[in-house]
């Protein structure tokens, strides 16, 4: 499937709304979740087809949803930071070019450390990655 320019961008404020207190290599591994569900080999995945959709998915990440104080910046009502968000789309763009190998060995999900307790679904996945806040996840029941 080809990454269109649209996907870049939703990819990109994915990026910035999921991870932007997060380093570089942070944001990759974001962007490497979503990759792994865009590319997760089913004819028709539960997560949808192609990074905007895969990123748009209801309750899927946090930051689009409508009651999020990102949403605003995401949804183009508030200008994101030209830095931060230049950022964000290189790691996009090295992502979905297949630059950047997958530094979260499979994860489909992620979940921050600074929620106030662990999502229901990580107790019986496998871990496999933690950097920075955030702990990555494949295997998820």
């Amino acid at each position: 499937m080809t990454a269109t320019e649209r996907d870049r961008d939703i990819l990109a404020r994915t990026l910035w709304g999921e991870a932007r207190g997060e380093s570089f290599a942070g944001q990759v591994a974001v962007a490497c979740v979503i990759r792994n569900r865009v590319n997760d080999g089913k004819a028709k995945s539960w997560w949808g087809e192609g990074y905007a959709v895969v990123c748009l998915k209801p309750y899927q990440f946090s930051c689009w949803n409508k009651n999020d104080p990102n949403y605003p910046y995401l949804s183009g009502a508030k200008p994101i930071p030209p830095k931060q968000f230049a950022q964000a789309q290189r790691a996009a763009d090295l992502v979905i070019s297949g630059a950047e190998a997958d530094i979260t060995k499979g994860a489909t999900h992620y979940y921050a450390t600074t929620m106030p307790k662990p999502p229901d679904w990580s107790k019986d996945a496998t871990q496999t990655f933690r950097l920075g806040n955030h702990i990555f996840f494949k295997d998820v029941p």
